[in-house]
Formats: C-alpha cells, structure tokens, sequence
C-alpha cells in the first residue's frame, strides 16, 4: 500500500507532539518512544479509517491516549518505584536554575490527577483546542475546560506561582501554567 504524501507528511509532523504527549503520560522517554511507534504502526494499519478533512493529529493523540491506557492496565501488577528513590538514583542533579525550575514543574505535573495532566497537556502544551482536547478524551468541552482550570490552579499552588513572572523565561510552561491557549 502507498500511503498518501499528504497523509504521510501529517503524520510525522505530529511525531514530536505525540512523543511529549506520551511522554507526559508515562514519565519514561523509552515507553514513550514505544508508544510513538505503536501509534505510529497503528496509524498506518488503520489509515483507511481516518476520515479526510478531519484533525490527523487529532486522531493520533487518541490513538496514543488509548493505547497508554491499556498498557497502564496492563501494568498495574508492575513493581512501582513508590518513592522515588530508584529513579533518582539514576538522574544527574540540575546545574542550572532552569533545569531546577523545569524539574520542579515535572514534579509538580506528576502529582495531578491524571484527567487533569492529561487535559493540560493536551490544550496547554500541545495547542490543541478545548474542542479537539474533548474529541480525544471522549467527554465534554466543559469538563476539558474544568480540568485545565483545576490543572492550572492546582500547579500555580504547588509551584507557589502568582504570575508567569514567577516562574522564569520558559515560553511553553509559561503557556501552560497561565492559560495562553484558545
């Protein structure tokens, strides 16, 4: 099958997207890449499916979404890292004041519930609208826009943040945290 050169070059335009996406998702760049590429193959094997017209990256953050929710079902038996002393014991410690603030706000993005992270993700640091957001998270616009709110206020307390001033020179997480979206 030849795939459309359209069709082809939407598809990889999404990839560093949807590797964020899943990586905010699973908090593991490696189980993020096999989530990409099984988006990816499954994108592929079920091209047919997508409908011409419609938002391609739409239909492969749902993709994604799905199967990271059936690989967390599939992994809740999995030994858990509880306190996070193993995965520390693997990171390099930051050296630069931007590299402590970003650990922070992935600290603090780790502790919302998952609705919400996601919601955030998607509509903050991903561009999608609160429309597109709900077409991917199957619900509602309202409880998209409720969830960024929530996401939104919960960081702000968590991050101690009264403005984006706050926080420092990082565009994406000033937009994500202060609500630049549509």
């Amino acid at each position: 099958m030849k795939l459309d050169p359209t069709l082809r070059d939407q598809i990889l335009s999404a990839v560093p997207s949807l590797r964020a996406f899943a990586i905010s998702l699973s908090g593991n760049v490696d189980r993020a890449d096999d989530l990409v590429q099984e988006t990816m193959l499954r994108a592929l094997a079920n091209i047919h499916s997508f409908q011409p017209g419609t938002n391609m990256s739409a239909w492969l953050f749902t993709i994604l979404r799905n199967l990271f929710r059936s690989e967390y079902r599939k992994r809740r038996r999995e030994v858990e890292d509880a306190d996070g002393s193993y995965a520390d014991s693997l990171k390099s410690h930051p050296e630069q004041l931007g590299r402590v603030e970003f650990q922070e706000f992935r600290t603090a993005l780790s502790q919302l519930p998952a609705e919400q992270r996601e919601a955030l993700i998607l509509v903050g640091a991903s561009g999608f609208s609160y429309e597109e957001a709900a077409d991917i998270c199957e619900c509602a616009v309202g409880t998209i826009k409720s969830r960024v709110n929530r996401a939104r206020g919960r960081l702000a307390k968590l991050l101690s943040i009264d403005s984006a001033d706050d926080f420092g020179p990082d565009h994406a997480t000033r937009a994500v945290l202060m609500g630049h979206d549509s």
